[in-house]
């Protein structure tokens, strides 16, 4: 299963989590941001590759519909509500996408 998990300037949050799950087994995870000075800037091919894209605010999930619509069909979008104040790796951060995310992951 692809993940892809988006924040602003893919230098904390979703760096974090592509980093936890790119560790489990059979899961492939990537990370993107919505700003153009984001580390990596969400693509076309990114949205297509994921299984389910997990967000951490809303306004990346509004970013999504808007750039992506033909896209992002049917797929899974999840809005993790997860405010921009974690540095990466921080174990807060860890523990609230292990708790968000988890739940979403086949088991």
């Amino acid at each position: 299963m692809n993940l892809l998990f988006v924040c602003t300037k893919n230098k904390w949050r979703s760096p974090t989590a592509e980093n936890i799950y790119s560790n489990y087994p059979n899961l492939a995870a990537r990370s993107a941001g919505i700003s153009r000075s984001a580390r990596r800037l969400i693509n076309a091919a990114d949205v297509n590759w994921a299984d389910i894209i997990f967000v951490m605010e809303n306004k990346h999930k509004r970013y999504i519909y808007e750039k992506f619509r033909n896209q992002i069909g049917q797929k899974k979008l999840i809005v993790l509500d997860i405010p921009d104040d974690y540095q990466y790796m921080d174990k807060d951060l860890i523990l609230w996408l292990q708790d968000a995310v988890d739940v979403h992951l086949p088991h």
